[in-house]
């Protein structure tokens, strides 16, 4: 059991960490994707370097700084969260880990779709948390867009529940995955259609798929996905 586990290797995780390992709390930190610091070529206006520094220098030494003080760090991507009745638990597509306490510092991934009428449909069919809202699609057609670890996970999420599903990679490359009631689409999405609810998913070729609900699982979770796992309110700022 951990008492901080912190999602994120960027500037603010690595940060948090610091404090948290140095107050004798035992950390582990779970990234998947390096922080886009790494992608920076050269900072000029942070404190302390005179003649700058590259961001790919800055990030291994904020790493290595963290480990100095005895926090874990782990390349695992996270999949789930759990709420227990004393913490949560995380899962990742290696393992799982038990924590108190949980630290999102994994940036504002940009997950959401192009996809025409996505925002109408937000509660009306449209879903980001399978765990969350899988229970009301009970023995009805939902999809699953995503083609990774993420949206598998989802799917194992409906398998139990939803009479069929369709993964839609929105013309990403498949996933190796198999299951009696699970289908995989690979065209690209036009948009979304229904009254009051979703009703169907219409392809750019003019084919449609009937589904009753969608659920969001495009690339990797961020922060947004994993708060509303939790039921916490994000807003647009």
């Amino acid at each position: 059991m951990y008492d901080v586990i912190i999602l994120g290797s960027g500037p603010a995780g690595v940060s948090a960490s610091l404090y948290t390992s140095r107050a004798n709390l035992k950390t582990l930190i779970l990234y998947q994707e390096e922080s886009a610091l790494e992608k920076t070529n050269q900072i000029q206006n942070y404190y302390g370097f005179e003649d700058g520094i590259s961001g790919k220098q800055l990030y291994e030494t904020g790493i290595q700084q963290a480990k100095n003080v005895g926090t874990e760090v782990k390349k695992e991507e996270v999949v789930n969260i759990e709420i227990l009745r004393n913490g949560f638990k995380i899962m990742t597509e290696k393992q799982q880990y038990e924590t108190k306490s949980i630290i999102l510092a994994t940036g504002n991934k940009k997950n959401k779709p192009n996809i025409k009428e996505i925002e109408r449909f937000e509660g009306k069919g449209v879903s980001y948390c399978a765990i969350c809202d899988g229970f009301f699609y009970k023995n009805k057609e939902v999809a699953v867009m995503g083609s990774g670890n993420y949206a598998i996970a989802e799917v194992n999420e409906l398998i139990n529940l939803a009479e069929k599903i369709t993964i839609l990679t929105n013309g990403e490359k498949a996933p190796e995955f198999r299951a009696d009631n699970v289908t995989i689409e690979t065209k690209e999405i036009e948009a979304i259609k229904g009254e009051e609810k979703v009703e169907e998913i219409q392809f750019k070729d003019g084919s449609r798929i009937k589904a009753e609900g969608i659920f969001i699982a495009q690339g990797m979770a961020g922060y947004r996905e994993f708060a509303k796992k939790l039921g916490m309110i994000t807003r647009k700022r």
